[in-house]
């Protein structure tokens, strides 16, 4: 039997091992508003399995050889922030997690309800009087090129500090406070703005940050919507919106 139409369990393994990392690059690729460079590559991958394996063609499967060799390296220069994203989404993933987590006996990171509750006191504030906010809590993932960009404070949890913080007259407010370890580390910090095109439009920027730092790590950013008081989180790269006090402290005190 001719090679070519012998197939085992491998062969079939080896495919679906491809397809989900095809599948999950494309995710990634897709959230950072890359979608239409990844459909590019895979027609150029195609075409060069076509012209090398499938037409065996000694000239142009040179030339696409090469070009393969040169693309890895540019395509690595020019998505270095999304081939970061990718590793650290894998990183991040929660079986990847309970690994890492068994080999070095640390526990699961959870909130408990007094550490969370004056941040969820100071949003139901916030919200009532339409002021509004961008808070990152920090998790497994470290987000020390965040915090580099604001005034670090590495203040205890306050309700009436993180208020004052984002008082619209505060020089703060615009930014994002970043929470870890029982601490307000950092405020007035910028995050990385989400490209992704199924953000409903009504979502404004703070909507987009938070959903950014959320792809990139696994955070959780809390919203409080200037236009409308609403609260909404970012998580996984996902929004939960419009939530009330029990279900934001909910979100909040699961493990991660």
């Amino acid at each position: 039997m001719s090679p070519f139409f012998e197939f085992g369990i491998k062969d079939i393994i080896d495919i679906l091992l491809v397809a989900c990392l095809l599948y999950y690059i494309y995710k990634v690729m897709k959230a950072s508003g890359s979608i239409k460079v990844f459909s590019g590559i895979l027609v150029f991958i195609l075409l060069w399995l076509v012209v090398t394996q499938v037409l065996a063609m000694k000239l142009l499967g040179s030339i696409f050889n090469t070009l393969m060799n040169v693309g890895v390296l540019a395509l690595i220069i020019i998505f270095q922030d999304d081939i970061r994203r990718f590793l650290f989404t894998l990183g991040s993933h929660r079986h990847f997690n309970a690994i890492a987590r068994f080999f070095s006996g640390k526990k699961k990171k959870q909130y408990e309800h007094e550490e969370i509750m004056p941040i969820v006191m100071a949003c139901i504030s916030m919200s009532k009087q339409k002021e509004g906010a961008l808070i990152v809590i920090e998790h497994n993932i470290p987000l020390y090129d965040v915090i580099s960009t604001g005034e670090v404070i590495n203040a205890d949890i306050n309700q009436r500090l993180i208020e004052n913080i984002f008082f619209k007259n505060s020089p703060l407010h615009d930014g994002a406070m970043i929470i870890n370890k029982n601490k307000i580390k950092a405020a007035g910090c910028i995050l990385p703005v989400s490209h992704d095109l199924n953000i409903p439009k009504e979502l404004g920027l703070r909507h987009r940050a938070a959903l950014g730092i959320s792809q990139e790590s696994d955070a959780h950013a809390i919203i409080v919507s200037e236009e409308t008081g609403a609260i909404s989180i970012a998580y996984n790269g996902k929004f939960h919106l419009n939530l009330n006090a029990k279900e934001l402290e909910g979100i909040l005190t699961k493990e991660t």
